[in-house]
């Protein structure tokens, strides 16, 4: 068993200051902590623009990207050690100087039905308000259920619930991973299934970013990672940089293991819910190589569907 000659001395985390963001840079801290007691860690709170505008959609102002910039500075100027993100929000290139350095083991990565009123989305009557963040879930929710109206909802967890209490929508869709981290499973009257509502890509999962210089740090982390979600999430992840994944495109990608193998899903629709392409395929994969490779291949055959015409559609409106 290998073991760490340099034991960290003291790490300082970069975080969003939301709750759920700080839930997850203290269940990292309290991780490293475990595994290093000597070592002094910190959190650095943040806010980043993504946290600010809150009167836009994401797809109207920047995506994903808004989300860590702020922290990426923080690790750059020397402020802190390692950022910690929810990897669905990083984006799928990784700037210069950057390196996702862990992803941890995944979270429930089903989208959960959330309202006081109905159980599922079959109760929901004609014109009821659902509320949702994301192009690919109002991509669905239209498919399945053209007479309710989606309308756009942002902010952090605890802004969304106060939202639908208030009794401006009927019911929201949010990721089940934030709302189980945060102990508030029991306001999930139902999950949808994944075949239909593919998650986002990397959804449930965190990463953790370091310099890319910054080798020492990455081998303190390495005890973090989990390897079945970081292949998983690699795959996904492929699939979304290949067809320029962004907010501004309704795209899914997902990956299980199934008898040994690694079954991926992956979708893209049109705002609309009007046009959907699938595709789906499996193998064994025992490296991110491997996980790649088969991200590739469901994007040859999304392509050969006509999904680059239908991403083009969607970001020129």
């Amino acid at each position: 068993m290998n073991t760490i000659s340099q034991p960290p001395k003291k790490l300082t985390i970069a975080s969003r200051e939301s709750r759920l963001a700080m839930w997850q840079a203290e269940y990292v801290r309290d991780c490293l902590k475990t595994l290093y007691p000597a070592c002094d860690v910190h959190i650095l709170g943040m806010t980043t623009r993504g946290d600010q505008i809150l009167d836009k959609t994401l797809s109207k102002v920047g995506g994903k990207g808004l989300f860590v910039k702020e922290l990426e500075t923080a690790l750059a100027e020397g402020r802190a050690d390692l950022a910690v993100h929810s990897l669905k929000d990083v984006p799928m290139v990784m700037p210069e100087g950057f390196d996702l350095a862990c992803v941890m083991a995944r979270e429930d990565a089903h989208d959960a039905f959330v309202s006081n009123q109905f159980a599922n989305l079959d109760e929901l009557p004609e014109g009821a308000v659902v509320g949702t963040s994301s192009l690919r879930r109002e991509s669905i929710l239209r498919a399945c259920f053209p007479h309710l109206v989606i309308e756009p909802l942002r902010g952090n967890l605890d802004t969304r619930l106060g939202k639908l209490d208030s009794g401006q929508y009927h019911a929201i869709i949010l990721a089940a991973a934030g709302l189980k981290r945060l102990g508030m499973a029991h306001r999930i009257r139902s999950v949808l299934p994944l075949d239909t509502y593919t998650p986002a890509p990397s959804q449930g999962a965190l990463g953790i970013e370091t310099l890319q210089k910054n080798t020492l740090l990455k081998e303190w982390l390495a005890p973090l990672n989990d390897l079945a979600t970081l292949y998983a999430v690699s795959g996904e992840r492929m699939v979304s940089r290949q067809l320029g994944g962004s907010c501004e495109v309704p795209l899914a990608a997902y990956a299980v293991w199934e008898n040994a193998q690694m079954h991926m899903r992956s979708f893209v629709g049109s705002v609309d819910g009007l046009t959907i392409c699938r595709a789906s395929a499996s193998a064994p994969v025992n490296s991110v190589a491997d996980a790649e490779a088969l991200g590739l291949v469901l994007t040859k055959d999304l392509l050969a569907q006509g999904a680059a015409n239908l991403i083009k559609a969607n970001l020129k409106q």
